[in-house]
């Protein structure tokens, strides 16, 4: 017997129930298939619980910072056990909280979905057809062809494992690599990160990457780039990464060895050529609709979707581009242009817009202003360790194009920063206007 449905969602995280949204108050016959926990990775395994992490991470960094402060205080110890239950405890309620509004709107069914023709799917022996079809899968740790890769661990594991390693590894100098180092090392744990590139965060403003670097190795990160690992192996109870830099061979131990290569979209069980769906084993072939190319019955939003932002509103936008689409027919088309996101270091990088380098190769004629606020008053108010600013504004339009900061509040100021970009606000009517005084949001100002 074949189940028949308006539209089948595959995947409960932020897109698919964006996607569902849209799709349950136009009256659409639901069916959601998710394999793991609704939610999907972020508020799971990803965004939320590491929050909780770092937010203890900041607060050793407050008491590091205190005797510049006058305050007095000993040595702080933080119970890494206590704080992975914390974390768990936290985030226990959303599988259980997603799937209720998933059941609210349609039928769920748990499993592994798989494609058995362009409108059919197959779960758990259980052939179920739609007009539509949604892959919103989300995202799986990148694999990396290195012999002993099975010997590593992943943002998972970090997120899970209730003993505090001595030692850890991180192979890749991504988000994930960056922003757990600052929490191990703050913790006490010795960190290493090996990154193949020539620069960590290698898509971000390239003097803030320097400046959250800098700030890594003050607090303890050994960072090596331009590296070649060449294996993993077991040494006894540690392991051992072997590795090429600056053409030597060189060799490093730890309890931990964690893929920080990034993630990848998680869609090769799908059997997407029973859809004819046309990808590259990478990614799916999309119009500008975010609808396949080769089947207009299938669409592909969030993670799976890889030539996007891999970012959890991003995965709520295209999920509601997608229900809005499929309702009121292809309209929509989703604009990436101005995304602020946060890379959640202590303190973190905040990034909106383009980049000097990419200012440069379009030729566009800019104004590039580059500030160090630790010695504003602003920043020695607050000790701060690193706070820095690079700003791009268009000298033609006085159109703020870009912004790229680290530390001074700056996961909260880069939505000034986008505010003004989405909404056509000039650099100097920023400039003009008034902001509560001392605050770092005043200081947004003297960054244009």
């Amino acid at each position: 017997m074949t189940n028949k449905y308006d539209i089948i969602i595959l995947g409960g995280g932020n897109a698919g129930l964006g996607v569902s949204a849209i799709a349950h108050e136009a009256g659409k016959k639901i069916a959601f298939i998710e394999e793991r926990d609704f939610g999907g990775t972020c508020p799971n395994r990803g965004c939320t619980p590491k929050k909780v992490l770092v937010a203890a991470a900041h607060s050793l960094h407050e008491i590091e910072m205190a005797s510049v402060h006058e305050i007095e205080v000993g040595k702080p110890k933080l119970n890494w056990t206590k704080l992975i239950q914390r974390e768990k405890d936290m985030v226990s309620f959303i599988p259980d909280a997603m799937a209720g509004v998933a059941k609210k709107r349609g039928d769920v069914y748990w499993g592994s979905a798989r494609f058995v023709g362009p409108n059919t799917i197959e779960v758990n022996g259980q052939i179920l057809e739609a007009d539509n079809i949604v892959i919103a899968t989300g995202s799986k740790t990148r694999p990396l062809p290195i012999p002993g890769a099975e010997l590593m661990i992943t943002s998972d594991e970090v997120l899970s494992e209730e003993e505090q390693p001595n030692e850890v590894v991180f192979i890749g100098g991504g988000v994930i690599a960056m922003e757990f180092s600052h929490v191990y090392a703050r913790a006490g744990t010795k960190v290493t990160i090996l990154e193949v590139m020539p620069q960590l965060l290698p898509r971000i403003e390239s003097g803030a990457v320097a400046a959250i670097q800098a700030e890594s190795e003050r607090i303890g990160v050994t960072v090596k780039t331009n590296v070649r690992v060449k294996e993993i192996q077991e040494t006894g109870d540690k392991l051992r990464v072997i590795y090429e830099h600056d053409g030597q061979e060189m060799t490093t131990e730890a309890d931990r060895i964690i893929n920080g290569a990034g993630r990848i979209a998680n869609v090769d069980t799908l059997n997407l050529e029973a859809a004819n769906v046309t990808h590259d084993r990478i990614a799916i072939e999309t119009d500008e609709y975010l609808r396949s190319t080769s089947n207009p019955s299938v669409w592909a939003c969030g993670d799976s979707l890889v030539t996007s932002p891999q970012l959890s509103p991003i995965a709520t936008y295209e999920g509601k581009i997608v229900g809005n689409n499929i309702v009121n027919g292809p309209t929509l088309k989703p604009d990436y242009s101005i995304t602020p996101s946060c890379v959640y270091t202590i303190p973190a990088l905040s990034t909106v817009g383009i980049t000097e380098k990419e200012a440069a190769d379009k030729e566009l004629d800019v104004k590039v202003s580059v500030n160090d606020m630790t010695g504003w008053f602003s920043g020695k108010s607050y000790a701060e360790t690193v706070a820095w600013a690079k700003v791009i504004v268009d000298t033609k339009t006085d159109q703020i194009l870009g912004a790229h900061m680290v530390g001074h509040n700056g996961e909260e100021l880069i939505h000034l920063f986008a505010f003004a970009m989405r909404h056509g606000i000039t650099a100097t009517a920023v400039k003009e206007d008034m902001f509560a005084f001392p605050t770092f949001s005043s200081d947004v100002k003297n960054l244009l």
